[in-house]
């Protein structure tokens, strides 16, 4: 057991006026390159699951693969994605995959069902078996494989820890986060390596990732691009009634945001001088104990209202329904909510 303190309380769920549960976590946020704020145990080591998606695209820019592809933004923004697996991100996954003659029986992601649910809830009456391409990882496989063709390295090892494929991806994800390579790898849930690293490492990333004049020119015009395309199609970086495409949207161009499994999620905003507090580049890391999304999602939307992030304390109206979830019972009478109740402080 750890002799640490337990992480704050983030969040909490009250019913009919009453505190009924409440979400431990920890948060960290990096303002161009320096800790800002940190909440609860932020070196404490944690699997980054799928929030580094768009740390693993940089190699494909470094090693010219994008540019051979010629990528436009929704298959950019797809290589970067947990998708919601509908008929968009099939095909903007598929032709990902045909640019490099790659059969759809490749990806060593397993299938799953569609996260959208009217999606598959359509599969599941025209009787049709959910694909490897419907698995929300499945961009992110389709760039691996074709990083793994760039170097030459055997197709049908590309998820192995040692491929050179995964041994690029992970002195990439070193680099940004300030870490010496290799980092320590679990197996993700798509099969993937996924990365043990520390929540305050994982929003120095970000950080990096909003930076969009660092060191290396290739490195800032690859984070600029990927900035760039989930702008331009925030609905394949993850899904029309999702939190990432929601804040992508408030700041297109100019944000990045994903979710990881397991209560994790990352946020890269770019520098904006109309920020009163933090005026630079900023990333933001958080994790939920109990693992869940609801427990975070407020959190959030809250962090970036007291970052300054939305000009003022309001919150832009499409965000309201994640900055408080409401909760119904099966009548659909309102019985209560989750919201915020951290204690920000630089």
């Amino acid at each position: 057991m750890s002799s640490q303190p337990p992480n704050p309380v983030l969040s909490c769920v009250t019913r009919s006026g009453r505190v009924e549960s409440f979400h431990r976590g920890a948060v960290a946020v990096c303002h161009d390159g320096e800790p800002v704020v940190l909440a609860g145990d932020v070196e404490a080591p944690i699997f980054a699951r799928s929030a580094v998606k768009p740390l693993q695209a940089l190699p494909l820019f470094v090693h010219g693969v994008i540019d051979k592809l010629a990528l436009p933004a929704e298959e950019l923004a797809v290589l970067c994605a947990s998708h919601d697996g509908t008929d968009v991100h099939v095909a903007a996954v598929r032709s990902l995959l045909d640019r490099g003659g790659l059969a759809e029986d490749l990806l060593g992601c397993g299938p799953h069902a569609p996260f959208s649910k009217p999606f598959r809830q359509q599969m599941l009456r025209d009787g049709v078996r959910p694909l490897k391409v419907h698995n929300n990882c499945s961009g992110k496989h389709s760039g691996f494989l074709h990083l793994q063709q760039a170097l030459g390295g055997d197709l049908g090892d590309y998820l192995a820890p040692d491929s050179v494929a995964q041994l690029a991806v992970n002195e990439a994800v070193a680099e940004m986060a300030g870490l010496s390579a290799p980092i320590e790898t679990g197996l993700d849930g798509c099969g993937a390596p996924t990365f043990w690293m520390p929540l305050a490492a994982l929003s120095r990333a970000f950080c990096q990732l909003a930076n969009l004049t660092g060191p290396s020119s290739v490195r800032a015009s690859a984070c600029r691009s990927i900035l760039e395309a989930v702008g331009q199609a925030p609905v394949h970086l993850a899904g029309e009634h999702r939190l990432c495409t929601a804040l992508v949207r408030t700041w297109p161009g100019r944000s990045f945001a994903k979710n990881g499994a397991e209560g994790v999620y990352v946020m890269a905003l770019a520098p904006d001088p109309k920020r009163a507090r933090y005026p630079g580049a900023l990333g933001i890391a958080v994790k939920a104990d109990d693992g869940a999304e609801r427990g975070y999602q407020p959190v959030v939307i809250d962090l970036l209202r007291w970052l300054g992030a939305f000009g003022g304390d309001a919150v832009p109206e499409p965000l309201m329904r994640f900055a408080r979830i409401p909760i119904s019972n099966t009548q659909k009478v309102p019985v209560g909510e989750v919201h915020s109740v951290a204690e920000w402080q630089a």
